[in-house]
């Protein structure tokens, strides 16, 4: 920990699952990584105060709100992290940027299309860094892929197929929660999985060209956990989707929350003229790849464990061969994250990006309804 850095002062919304995450990555990021700033665990807010007061006091945060409106104007906060539904990503993020705050957002990055382009514009109006939670991108074993794929050890890519699988929602007995109304979470396993490996695939393969969606919900009605009914779903339990990237690539894609004995499986295998790799998050320390270099009776699939201080972000951790978590993820891009804010630079990946997933996942759904191929419109960045 650097004692000269300087402080930077956050703000987070959201007190469940995310929330807990995010705390956790900044309370930890300055003891392994040397940091031109500091995180600060300012103020987290939340509408339930008994889990406001959990939250808080279990990571030291200074201070609480119950009401985002009244954190974001604050005037001792600089980054908001908005880790809400996704209902309140738009208003926030808005007001953030009005009061320039630095934002940082939870995926997928808004309800639709529209609003995710307006925070990206309101965010680059205001000048301020804004930053996407798409963590999985900095997973060593992935952030190794990516170099390779500069390198050209894969070549030209020609494939990228990828599922993720959950299952929390195969008992029909599970209650309704908001992410079960379109009105709060735009889309169910669609935007909270597909959003992942979507922009997975951007980051490794490049942008879409077009898609070709389905979409499924299973169990169309969910009991209140308050015991007054049945509240209807009108989101996704699984989307399946073809997709045509713009560099000629084709893809295919499956998020599902109905995939029985899975709980939180995300592959993908990506193939190209020169070589191929497969990522697999439950054994999120190794990376398997092909080389047609190799020749002959050695030809074949090898595993690679990326734990090495030359591969990206293990140098902070552990000596080799001493595995690192899911969590670690979150400290990764945390750190990029606080570099940029320190420094005054975009980070990537940044609300554009955010917008582009949103653009895919809207396409997608168009398509489920319309039955057929949907476009991408190429939207270039601000400047």
């Amino acid at each position: 920990m650097s004692k000269n850095a300087a402080q930077i002062k956050v703000g987070l919304i959201g007190t469940q699952f995310m929330g807990k995450a995010h705390s956790n990555a900044y309370m930890k990021l300055p003891h392994f990584f040397d940091l031109s700033a500091n995180p600060v665990l300012q103020a987290v807010c939340g509408r339930n105060e008994a889990n406001l007061n959990k939250l808080k006091n279990q990571f030291n945060w200074v201070g609480g709100e119950t009401n985002w409106q009244n954190l974001v104007n604050r005037k001792d906060i600089d980054l908001i992290d908005i880790s809400t539904p996704n209902d309140l990503h738009y208003p926030i993020a808005i007001e953030g940027a009005k009061n320039g705050k630095h934002l940082l957002c939870e995926k997928p990055m808004a309800l639709n299309t529209d609003e995710a382009f307006s925070m990206y514009e309101a965010a680059e109006k205001a000048g301020v860094v804004h930053m996407m939670i798409f963590n999985y991108r900095f997973v060593p074993a992935i952030a190794l892929l990516k170099k390779m794929i500069s390198e050209g050890k894969i070549g030209e890519i020609r494939h990228f197929n990828a599922v993720y699988y959950q299952d929390w929602l195969v008992d029909p007995e599970f209650p309704y929660l908001w992410r079960h109304d379109s009105k709060t979470s735009g889309s169910g396993a669609h935007g909270d999985m597909n959003a992942h490996i979507i922009d997975l695939a951007r980051f490794l393969v490049g942008e879409f060209e077009a898609v070709n969606g389905e979409q499924k919900t299973y169990i169309k009605d969910r009991k209140k956990p308050d015991g007054s009914g049945f509240g209807k779903v009108t989101t996704d339990d699984a989307t399946a989707f073809m997709a045509r990237f713009q560099n000629g690539a084709m893809g295919s894609f499956l998020a599902t929350r109905m995939a029985t004995g899975r709980k939180n499986f995300l592959r993908f295998e990506l193939f190209g003229s020169e070589g191929a790799a497969v990522f697999n998050l439950e054994r999120m320390n190794e990376l398997q790849y092909f080389s047609r270099e190799d020749e002959g009776d050695i030809q074949g699939y090898r595993t690679i464990l990326v734990t090495e201080t030359s591969q990206p972000f293990i140098d902070a951790w552990w000596p080799p061969g001493h595995i690192i978590g899911w969590e670690h993820t979150f400290i990764h891009q945390f750190k990029i994250l606080m570099e940029g804010i320190s420094k005054k630079e975009k980070v990537s990946p940044d609300f554009y990006d955010g917008f582009r997933c949103q653009q895919v996942l809207d396409a997608v759904e168009h398509s489920a309804k319309s039955e057929k191929w949907e476009k991408i419109e190429p939207v270039d960045r601000i400047k």
